[in-house]
């Protein structure tokens, strides 16, 4: 074997990761329809497939995003090794809101102007080009990381055929009740003018005072008294010994912040009894617990805040004035009429704001596009286990069972009690916005009458309906749509349901719960055999990453110091399913030196074999057998821990094995074997170090892909590393 020349210098990253790639790109071998061409796996291979969860388009990779690209990369490179059908789909996110708000914020910036200035068809242009762009800066962010997607069935949740997808999906789901138009209390951020969904709300801890107010005879507590106008009713529990006096339905006359009012008592079992008084007034048309309570009870809504965030007429003299600025200004007055009683400064509130950056959320009712979580429909096609083709189901109790029933397996095990309460807690789901930038929701109007299809009516007259769906709609078909659905392709009966679906554990809401509804409403079956979720990628000082604090870092950046091998390895190495990590560059500079040791290693042992003949299995000695037996078991390790998911324990293994056994051990002790005279101690030596490295380099591969592909292509092998065998574990 001969040296190549490329060994006498120092391995280089930046020289070798881009080339590299390229040559993956150009071979083919992440379209599994090439490696069934190619012979790599046939037709009655065992098939993995896994879907990238689409990044958004709202700018770069952040180091959340290089984890799920390693962690998944290393899946799918250990199953193509193993000789498996296996598909990794990409794709990117439109991401809605968060989308058009970046633009909208860009654009004032740049030019003070609003959408409204430019008007919808040039704004939706402004942020296509936007979007187009921040795609192209993703997909190369992606390469460098070394994932190993099939560019060939790149996907795009706002493209034309996932659109037909999404009509198609709401039609169905209309035309089965399942989607309805109501007037319920949601979520409105003013400063974005648009509904935001449950999921999307963000609770964020501020200090501000907590008034404590004189409300007839009884004592209530606020944070927000702007919202105190509309209060006519006084809410306490039926069984509270306190207000046992007080009669549902009681009329009560009492001074409030304009004047005279009536007050009536309403009895509810919601009411906490050991919660402050253990009685609370409320506003029906501005929180949802008390929405819920007005609607038990049949109680009048009236509105106090416009959808601007201003107060409106029955707010008096406050009327027209916005809540952020009027708030000392009521209190005054309260203070004035002595109905303040209290005042605690060190109040901490958690304030609903929208995650999507936007503003503070003032919870309205409107009318708005909802699917029915509660509701009863027959299921089709069920190929569900427990679950019977024309069985009457709910979308809540589809999604509880497929996970009850081990269907579906979340890693690690502790969030499926996460997801339990958020199931049991799960409101019908807004899914309609007002934003121009996303899927039109595909429903017309002509007067009374109303219109929901895939296609527009071929008639003239109809007006569409404005508003656009939910990002989440889009994204929940994703590991389907993005397979050929609605139509009956080979790739969603081959590759669906797809194996894996690796995530952050923030998002189980978000995505992986509405995947795990739409699906199984949909296609009658799990998306997903099983959920890995992984945690949050912190600074070193174990702080959340964010621009605003100067501590956010580039992945580009620390690739380009350190190397693609380096960074996956620093990052899949100590860290667990669903736990939080700290990243320092002292932790990848770490595996920078490693990846130093394998490239010096595999100079040394090919350097000292080259005059040997190796083409056969020598005979070896006792020492060397030893070695390979205890290999055999390395191997057998490494790949229950890959199969179980345990990519932090896999990882380590391989580096303690080839950096303190390999190098530090089996290569000193080879040495005066290999310059000595015994030509049989010679190729025993030799032979049991290259397969050693070789075995060695396949097992590295999934973890440290470009470093071991380029080695591998200096040893004179057949073919490339990625597509080679998994060593053998029997």
């Amino acid at each position: 074997m001969a040296l190549d020349d490329k060994f006498l210098k120092p391995y280089d990253s930046k020289e070798t990761e881009d080339r590299v790639y390229k040559i993956w790109e150009e071979s083919g071998f992440f379209n599994p329809d090439i490696c069934l061409e190619k012979g790599i796996c046939n037709e009655k291979s065992e098939v993995f497939s896994i879907v990238l969860p689409p990044p958004n388009v709202t700018g770069v990779l952040h180091l959340g995003h290089s984890l799920m690209l390693a962690i998944e990369d290393i899946m799918i490179r250990f199953n193509r090794m193993r000789g498996k059908r296996t598909l990794w789909v990409p794709g990117t996110d439109h991401a809605a809101i968060a989308t058009q708000s970046r633009v909208e914020e860009d654009l004032y910036k740049k030019e003070k102007k609003t959408k409204h200035d430019l008007g919808r068809e040039e704004f939706l242009k402004l942020v296509e080009d936007f979007a187009q762009n921040s795609h192209d800066t993703i997909i190369g962010q992606t390469k460098k990381m070394g994932a190993s997607l099939d560019w060939s069935r790149e996907a795009y949740t706002l493209d034309e055929k996932r659109t037909l997808a999404v009509n198609t999906a709401f039609k169905r789901m209309y035309d089965d009740g399942l989607i309805y138009q109501g007037e319920r209390i949601i979520n409105w951020d003013p400063y974005l003018q648009t509904t935001v969904s449950d999921d999307e709300v963000e609770r964020v801890e501020k200090q501000t005072p907590f008034y404590y107010l004189k409300y007839g005879p009884f004592e209530i507590a606020t944070a927000r008294p702007e919202t105190k106008f509309g209060d006519k009713y006084v809410v306490m529990h039926p069984d509270d010994k306190r207000y046992a006096e007080y009669k549902h339905g009681q009329k009560i006359k009492l001074e409030w912040i304009n004047g005279e009012i009536e007050a009536t008592i309403v009895k509810d079992d919601i009411i906490d009894m050991e919660f402050g008084t253990g009685a609370m007034t409320i506003t029906p048309s501005h929180d949802a617990i008390d929405f819920d309570i007005a609607e038990r009870h049949n109680l009048d809504f009236e509105q106090i805040i416009d959808f601007k965030g201003k107060l409106l007429p029955i707010a008096g003299e406050f009327a027209g004035e916005h809540i952020k600025k009027v708030r000392p200004k009521i209190v005054e007055k309260l203070q004035e009429k002595g109905l303040v009683t209290k005042i605690d400064k060190n109040y901490t509130h958690a304030a609903a704001v929208n995650s999507r950056g936007g503003g503070t959320i003032e919870p309205q009712i409107l009318k708005q596009w909802f699917i029915n979580v509660n509701k009863e429909f027959k299921i089709r096609d069920s190929k569900l286990k427990g679950i019977k083709t024309g069985e009457k189901v709910t979308l809540k109790k589809l999604m509880r069972h497929v996970v009850e029933s081990s269907q579906i397996k979340i890693i690690p095990e502790r969030f499926e009690k996460v997801y339990y309460h958020w199931i049991d807690n799960l409101r019908d789901w807004n899914i309609s916005r007002q934003i121009w930038y996303g899927h039109q929701i595909p429903v017309w109007y002509k007067g009374s009458e109303i219109h929901v299809d895939v296609e527009p009516p071929k008639e003239g007259g109809w007006e569409r309906d404005s508003d656009t769906l939910d990002t989440w709609f889009s994204s929940g078909l994703w590991t389907f749509s993005t397979l050929g659905w609605p139509g009956k392709t080979s790739d969603l009966e081959t590759y669906h349901p797809t194996s894996v679906l690796e995530t952050g554990h923030d998002i189980l809401f978000f995505w992986v719960a509405r995947m795990i509804l739409m699906t199984t409403y949909h296609l009658g079956e799990i998306p997903f055999e099983n959920v890995y979720l992984h945690g949050t990628v912190l600074d070193e000082k174990g702080k959340k990453m964010s621009k605003s604090k100067g501590n956010a870092v580039d992945p580009l950046e620390m690739i380009e110091k350190f190397g693609a091998d380096a960074l996956r390895m620093a990052m899949v190495v100590g860290v667990g399913p669903g736990n939080d990590q700290s990243l320092s560059d002292n932790k990848v500079k770490a595996y920078k030196h490693f990846s130093n040791k394998v490239w010096n290693a595999s100079r040394f042992v090919l350097t000292n074999i080259e005059e040997l003949d190796l083409k056969e299995k020598p005979e070896l000695n006792k020492v060397d057998e030893a070695r390979v037996k205890e290999l055999r078991e390395i191997q057998k390790d490494i790949t229950d821990d890959i199969e179980n998911y345990r990519f932090y324990l896999a990882a380590e293994k391989l580096y303690h094995y080839f950096w303190h056994t390999f190098a530090d051990i089996i290569i000193e002790e080879a040495k005066p074997r290999l310059s000595g005279e015994d030509e049989g101690e010679k190729k025993s030596a030799g032979w049991t170090l290259l397969h050693i490295l070789k075995t060695s380099l396949k097992m590295l591969h999934p973890f440290m892909p470009f470093i071991t592909e380029e080695i591998w292509s200096l040893m004179e092998n057949d073919k490339m590393l990625m597509i080679e065998d998994w060593p053998q574990t029997k």
